[in-house]
């Protein structure tokens, strides 16, 4: 069985601390999402994870993006950067980085849910024939990516995996695992093309090299962020260390 290999303290340049895990659950009704997989040197398969998950197979890099209209911090958007991997057998994808353009939505997300948030500029702007992402941390683009050709999809066509969070706990540092539940109302099957992507400057392991484009979506709805309910430590398998809260 492959698990990650990649020393933790290699994880925590942007480790969040979460204040308790009694936070209540939040629902953004007005979201936009862009999600764009690809696939990563397999160089950088096991590497790119701490020894608590597994990577998928083929390895693949996922960005996604988020546009919401309305929250309880006013509008937002919010740029992931994520590894795919499984914590036990659910699939999650592992945030390394994440950037968002609301100071209030970034503080709540880091401090109830262990996002490790940075702030900076995240566009994503939807036209009739392709939607247009570019992310930008410290004044320097890290992410540019246009999803080109939409084909409309049936809501319940589209699929995001949950989140693991690295972050410190009142139960020390541990995988924060997050529960999203998406409402789709609408989707569409759309062709990625990564024109700029500078991963440690995201926050993205520096092994972490996408080159294959292997599919993407958009989507319009409403985003749910669960109350917490498990986490587990970054340096041993879920099977043994999940704790329930």
């Amino acid at each position: 069985m492959l698990a990650g290999t990649g020393r933790v303290d290699e994880f925590l340049a942007h480790a969040a601390t979460l204040d308790d895990f009694d936070t209540e659950a939040v629902t953004l009704p007005d979201a936009e999402i862009l999600q764009a997989t690809f696939e990563i040197r397999i160089d950088g398969r096991q590497i790119s994870l701490p020894p608590g998950l597994h990577p998928t197979n083929p390895p693949t890099f996922v960005a996604q993006l988020w546009r919401c209209g309305d929250s309880p911090w006013g509008p937002f958007a919010l740029a992931q950067a994520r590894i795919g991997s499984r914590s036990g057998l659910r699939p999650r994808g592992f945030v390394q980085g994440c950037v968002c353009d609301n100071d209030a939505a970034a503080d709540a997300l880091r401090r109830r849910w262990g996002f490790p948030v940075q702030r900076g500029s995240v566009v994503v702007r939807r036209q009739y024939d392709a939607t247009y992402a570019a992310v930008t941390v410290g004044g320097r683009q890290v992410c540019e990516i246009t999803a080109l050709d939409p084909d409309p999809l049936g809501p319940d066509d589209v699929s995001y995996s949950t989140a693991a969070n690295l972050a410190n706990t009142p139960r020390g540092l541990r995988l924060v695992q997050v529960d999203i539940d998406f409402a789709i109302q609408r989707a569409e099957r759309v062709k990625p093309r990564l024109s700029h992507f500078d991963g440690p400057r995201w926050g993205v392991h520096a092994s972490v090299v996408p080159y294959h484009p292997v599919s993407a979506s958009t989507a319009v709805g409403a985003i749910t962020i669960q109350r917490l309910r498990y986490v587990s430590k970054a340096d041993e398998l879920a099977f043994t260390s999940t704790e329930v809260l």
